[in-house]
């Protein structure tokens, strides 16, 4: 019997093109300016000094950090300091209404009914904790937080280490089969699976595989439980 449900976002309850069509370029478009403009703020410091730290950068050197943030944008890097700095911009898009969070419809609709038949629900997703509440804070319908009971980012761990799902399971205090993981990235689906979880394949593009060791489902609707 599933009581918890942890779920990525892209590719999964959110459309990748909006990632990589959206929210990328805005972060890309704005980054400069954003960190020109707000460098002395004390949270955006913070992980400019840790880009500096990992890139092996002066922390003194803005210009050579923003190159290099840009860098690892262009490059779809999943680093935490980065992660944190596209929330930061991305928030100003959310707040002047530059755009809405994707959300599938059927994802949408799914999620309301498994949390109003007592399920708990989870993110664990490479973008930052940030940038995942802004998200689902700022879609069509509405202010969807209220779902979510915790949210998980690279902090834990990467997406594709058992550790990581090791983490979260002892994190949720549940036994291991009693939660399921929802994505479209076999990789991370692997390791969640080893870890003792249960797990759905979301498959949106393309046809279903004929034989996988995930339940596989094109949407949410699809998916069902034992």
């Amino acid at each position: 019997m599933i009581s918890l449900i942890v779920t990525d976002i892209e590719g999964t309850t959110s459309s990748i093109n909006f990632v990589h069509e959206v929210l990328f370029p805005y972060a890309s478009k704005h980054l400069e300016s954003f960190v020109l403009h707000n460098q002395k703020d004390p949270e955006l410091r913070k992980q400019l000094d840790e880009t500096a730290n990992i890139a092996g950068l002066a922390s003194s050197d803005t210009s050579a950090i923003i190159t290099q943030l840009l860098q690892w944008i262009a490059d779809d890097q999943k680093i935490t300091p980065l992660k944190a700095i596209q929330g930061m911009v991305w928030r100003q898009g959310y707040s002047s209404n530059d755009f809405k969070g994707h959300i599938y419809e059927d994802a949408y609709e799914a999620l309301n009914t498994w949390k109003k038949s007592g399920l708990k629900l989870h993110v664990y997703s490479s973008g930052s904790v940030a940038a995942q509440k802004l998200l689902f804070g700022h879609t069509k319908f509405g202010d969807l937080n209220t779902l979510f009971s915790d949210n998980f980012d690279t902090l834990i761990g990467g997406k594709k280490e058992t550790s990581s799902y090791i983490a979260i399971i002892e994190q949720l205090n549940e036994a291991a089969h009693k939660i399921l993981f929802l994505s479209d990235i076999i990789e991370e689906l692997d390791a969640a699976k080893e870890a003792g979880m249960q797990t759905y394949w979301l498959i949106r593009e393309g046809d279903l595989p004929l034989q996988s060791k995930h339940r596989t489902a094109k949407s949410f609707s699809d998916i069902t439980f034992d």
